[in-house]
């Protein structure tokens, strides 16, 4: 997102300005623009913990300011986690320019990395997507509600779902068997597959599960398996880089900046 601010409202420190250089005049716009961009980084952050449930840290740092120079009176803010450029998300394996896009425009979650193993191994049905259990399985999530990597990592590798043959990832007989028995830290569990009565005849819904304890009784969810839905719109970044008080905010920044320049 490029901002064009208008630079106006310097009627009140046109005498000043005229104490000032080319160069200094420049500088301070530029520095009048950025103080207005890092406005706007703050209120895409407020918006964004507004609008969303625990949203991570992740998400929320992720809006990145290319800022102005005198040479360049123009500022830019996107959601990315490089810091070479502010017009992609970079080569990161979550792309917050492509959560926020959904978030702003809606229409359906892209599939993430384990929702594409899964389905390429038939485990997860077309059409269907991943989601935390209204019950979290024990050490599943992290503090923010979403699964953790290990965790997913583990469920892949349980179920083969590494695209490589004999990929070092993908759990053994053996490794599974340890599972089942248990640790001190940790119950004793075999993850398993529902898919529901029309397909396995099974009370359960959908997912993966877990049966724990003595002969396998406690049984629990883990993952459910969830038709795709689509979002609808949530926030709207461009609403607020237009608001009529960021205008006023650069105005008055402007001023200051002006003022600052010319030891005033």
């Amino acid at each position: 997102m490029r901002l064009d601010f208008k630079i106006t409202g310097l009627d009140k420190v046109q005498k000043i300005l005229t104490q000032l250089s080319g160069a200094q005049a420049r500088e301070a716009y530029a520095k009048g623009i950025n103080d207005a961009a890092f406005q706007l980084r703050g209120n895409m952050q407020a918006q964004m913990r507004s609008a969303f449930d625990r949203p991570t840290p992740f998400i929320v740092r992720s809006p990145w300011i290319e800022q102005a120079t005198p040479d360049n009176l123009q500022a830019s803010i996107a959601p990315t986690y490089r810091r070479d450029t502010a017009t992609t998300g970079g080569k990161i394996i979550v792309d917050p320019q492509k959560i926020l896009l959904a978030q702003e425009q809606g229409g359906q979650r892209r599939d993430k990395k384990s929702e594409v193993l899964l389905r390429r191994m038939g485990i997860l049905p077309a059409g269907f997507q991943i989601a935390v259990p209204k019950t979290p399985f024990p050490g599943s999530v992290d503090s923010y509600g979403n699964f953790r990597g290990p965790f997913m990592q583990q469920l892949l590798s349980y179920f083969q779902a590494f695209p490589e043959l004999g990929y070092k990832a993908n759990m053994t007989a053996k490794r599974k068997a340890q599972i089942a028995r248990g640790t001190q830290r940790s119950a004793g569990r075999r993850y398993f597959l529902a898919y529901g009565k029309a397909r396995t005849q099974s009370h359960l819904r959908a997912g993966i599960w877990a049966a724990m304890g003595p002969g396998g009784v406690d049984v629990r969810p883990v993952v459910m398996f969830v038709r795709a839905g689509n979002y609808t719109p949530r926030i709207s970044m461009s609403a607020l880089a237009n608001d009529p008080a960021l205008q006023t905010y650069l105005e008055r920044r402007l001023r200051f900046r002006i003022r600052e320049a010319a030891g005033v």
